[in-house]
């Protein structure tokens, strides 16, 4: 019988669990053609399954030999030694699998896995940053990998605690020597350290003004205005429900792209009404049809210091995202603006992220954030979401550079 056949036979007698006569004919093979690394990674694996897997290193140390650049017999020999409580020779075969491929996704798994044994919890917590890093979206991957990565989280999270938990008393100390100064920048340096949340950076798609701060959100004292602003809600959401009562029709989808744009993640809302817009201006255009619809709300719009620039800016609408609606994570244009928000009519379950940082509308409660920054929103209620959304200037701009830009654009 041919070792093609003898391997055929072996092969089948090990699926069907007949262990002994898999191991007889993967050694009758073997006596034939020493050198066979298929035959000696199949008696090593069935060995594996008979118990015996210290016998099963001698196998696959010697099919490596042969072939030492095949990733599955470093991972069956990292098997055998797990299963035989070897730990470090463990670990020695994970890593001659990742010297070969340092992306494969079943070795980094194992080897976290090992580390975090062995009580080696920064470095497990570290190899399964780099996996997740790699896999932001495991929704698609088996679920034995899903429930891995799951573990690798826990890992991460409790490594961070225990950070932070040491590092608390040292930063007490700092902050009582300097009790004035603000720590917002710290917590947020130290939970990127220690891989509890990203830092996001601004990707415009179309100008970026260099070198100024990027905060996700604004702290509200930039804009002084903004208590003018949310004193003005009641007066604004007034006239928005007039306008909903008697001219719903006329809010158009705010996503509106041409049969033969590039749609990408807007494909689901492109040319919707579940997420619809009345512009008070666009473009830096004032429109005369919503100052006679709305008079109250545009005349108090009038009377604040918003974006100016000629054929771009300011844009300022009433924004309505219908239930169950979400808007998916995006970029705006340039960061030499701001985006205000003046929540009006917001029920539970109404929600806004940028970068790193989630916030509830609260109608009445004006913000401004960097748009952009990756940002989405998100309607999970039954009932519809509005709210008025303003172009600012960017506060770190001075007037110099505003009156730059005005010609720029």
């Amino acid at each position: 019988m041919s070792v093609n056949e003898l391997m055929a036979l072996a092969v089948n007698a090990r699926r069907n669990g007949q262990h002994a006569e898999a191991e007889t004919t993967f050694r009758e093979i073997l006596q034939a053609k020493s050198d066979d690394a298929p035959a000696l990674n199949g008696l090593g694996l069935t060995l594996i399954e008979l118990g015996r897997s210290t016998e099963a290193l001698t196998m696959f140390r010697r099919a490596i030999e042969i072939d030492p650049n095949a990733p599955p017999l470093w991972l069956n020999l990292a098997e055998a030694a797990r299963n035989a409580n070897l730990p470090d020779q463990e670990l020695e075969a994970i890593n001659g699998a990742l010297h070969i491929d340092a992306y494969l996704l079943p070795a980094l798994l194992k080897k976290a896995l090992v580390l975090e044994r062995l009580g080696r919890l920064e470095e497990s917590a570290q190899t399964y940053r780099g996996l997740l890093a790699t896999t932001p979206d495991d929704s698609g991957l088996p679920e034995p990998v899903r429930a891995a990565l799951e573990h690798g989280r826990q890992v991460i999270k409790a490594v961070a605690d225990a950070h932070s938990q040491n590092l608390s008393v040292p930063l007490e100390d700092v902050q009582t020597r300097y009790p004035d100064a603000g720590f917002d920048r710290v917590s947020l340096y130290m939970d990127n350290k220690l891989g509890r949340r990203e830092i996001y950076q601004p990707k415009p798609t179309s100008g970026h003004f260099p070198f100024i701060p990027s905060p996700e959100f604004f702290d509200n004292s930039f804009f002084p205005w903004f208590s003018q602003l949310e004193a003005a809600t009641d007066i604004i959401r007034d006239e928005l429900k007039a306008l909903l009562k008697l001219r719903a029709a006329e809010f158009k989808p705010y996503v509106a792209y041409g049969a033969t744009d590039p749609v990408n993640q807007w494909g689901e809302l492109n040319h919707s009404e579940r997420w619809s817009s009345w512009f008070f201006w666009k473009d830096g255009v004032s429109l005369p049809e919503s100052r006679r619809a709305c008079p109250k709300t545009a005349a108090f719009l009038d009377t604040l210091p918003l974006l100016d620039i000629p054929g771009k800016a300011p844009s300022i609408m009433f924004s309505l995202l219908a239930p169950r609606t979400r808007i998916p994570a995006h970029h705006g244009s340039s960061n030499v603006r701001v985006t205000v928000h003046l929540p009006l009519i917001v029920p539970e379950g109404c929600g806004f992220r940028v970068g790193g940082e989630a916030r509830e509308w609260r109608e009445g409660e004006v913000w401004a954030f960097d748009d952009t920054i990756e940002h989405e929103a998100w309607n999970n209620s039954d009932e519809q979401r509005a709210i008025l959304i303003l172009d600012a200037w960017n506060p770190y701009l001075t007037e110099a550079e505003k009156a730059a830009v005005r010609i720029i654009g």
